[in-house]
């Protein structure tokens, strides 16, 4: 019984093996963790190392080669600036996509100038055709004014009849309700041509072969 102390280690080695050999997965599967702290100290575990959270891992098979790198744990500010960052980016890669798209789109609607002239003229041939119409009204109520206007001269001086007061008022509401549509329609042909002149100038680059959503909007051109 004297040598049982003598013992004890090589009893520890027997039963601490089996159990070692049990625990690792067969084909090496059990991750091995490993790091160096910002201290120097090189540590090494079977599952994350608490002291290196903040600090790369390297996460092996068991036979040492390299299975994955486990991130540093960011903060909560670190986190929030990542997240912020990572919504900017989303956004940005959705905003070419489209730009992408509408360029695409742009040159299959106008494969040439000659197509592209025709969808401004007819756009243009559509506001002013409405202004026409506008003058012709415009016109028309000039006619419809001059008998109540001849009818009132007979009452200078006095107040005019309730109805032809009616009539007049109506007449000048109408007249103007005319003159304001007709410079809003002027307004549309400027921004018209405009928006066309634009969209040429867009499409020449693309014609000529510069990639799709690589040209700066209008917009932010001028900015």
């Amino acid at each position: 019984m004297r040598h049982l102390p003598a013992l004890l280690p090589l009893v520890a080695l027997a039963v601490a093996l089996p159990c070692a050999h049990a625990q690792a997965p067969a084909g090496g599967g059990k991750a091995i963790y490993t790091c160096t702290t910002p201290d120097g100290r090189k540590l090494t575990g079977d599952r994350p190392i608490a002291e290196c959270m903040t600090r790369e891992q390297r996460v092996l098979n068991a036979d040492g080669s390299l299975r994955s790198v486990l991130p540093p744990t960011l903060s909560l500010e670190e986190r929030a600036a990542k997240e912020e960052q990572d919504r900017k980016l989303a956004v940005e890669r959705s905003a070419q996509a489209d730009a992408v798209r509408r360029d695409r789109n742009l040159k299959l609607r106008f494969p040439n100038e000659a197509a592209h002239k025709r969808a401004r003229d007819a756009a243009l041939d559509d506001v002013r055709t409405a202004m026409r119409t506008s003058e012709r009204r415009l016109q028309d109520l000039a006619t419809d004014r001059k008998p109540l206007t001849d009818e009132a001269e007979f009452y200078v001086g006095k107040p005019l009849p309730p109805k032809l007061k009616q009539q007049l008022d109506a007449n000048d509401a109408a007249a103007e309700a005319q003159r304001v549509l007709i410079e809003n329609q002027k307004a549309e042909l400027v921004r018209v041509n405009k928006l066309y002149d634009q969209e040429l100038a867009r499409l020449k680059r693309l014609w000529a072969g510069a990639p799709l959503g690589s040209i700066p909007s209008a917009s932010a051109a001028s900015n």
